[in-house]
């Protein structure tokens, strides 16, 4: 009777579940087989197209990873680049205000020199025209001298035409200019 009974018990549960889940609509055999399915599904997918789809989001993340790296490095030559440009630029800066300040040196040096040597030149200029205005007073003064003799001669010969003669006036001509020099 025991058996009876517990054959009793197990057709009426599984009748019930049986009735739970044709009351439910499912057929426990097809759920069972989609069941298996899904996971032969997920071992093929786990083997074959997992591995896959990682390597592929591997190898993206690193190449993300590489042209962050990549970038940063461009960011960083970027900065050394520009500080190098603008020590570059201040030291053409400073060395194009020495040049211009050696060129300025230069030129007051040159207008200097420049003035230096006119004024040399004009002075050598003065000092020959006076040393030319005192050759032309001198000759000047011969020729008047010489003109004045001549006049004089001439004027004591014309006073004096019977008393001397020629030797004697040219004496006391050139003893009267001599004496009217001092």
């Amino acid at each position: 009777m025991l058996q009876n009974l517990t054959y009793l018990a197990e057709t009426a549960h599984a009748e019930a579940s049986s009735d739970l889940f044709s009351s439910l609509g499912i057929n426990w055999q097809m759920l069972l087989f989609q069941g298996i399915a899904f996971i032969v599904l997920v071992v093929l997918l786990g083997k074959f197209v997992f591995p896959t789809l990682m390597k592929a989001v591997d190898e993206r993340q690193a190449k993300i990873e590489e042209a962050g790296k990549a970038a940063a490095k461009a960011e960083k030559k970027a900065e050394e680049a520009e500080a190098k440009i603008e020590d570059v630029l201040k030291k053409a800066r400073t060395e194009a205000a020495d040049i211009v300040t050696t060129a300025k040196n230069e030129a007051t040096q040159m207008i200097e020199k420049a003035e230096s040597q006119a004024k040399t030149r004009s002075d050598r200029i003065v000092a020959e025209a006076h040393e030319e205005v005192q050759k032309d007073v001198l000759a000047a003064r011969k020729t008047l001298e010489k003109d004045t003799i001549s006049l004089v001669k001439k004027a004591a010969g014309l006073a004096v035409a019977s008393v001397a003669d020629d030797k004697l006036d040219a004496a006391v001509i050139k003893k009267s200019v001599e004496g009217a020099q001092r």
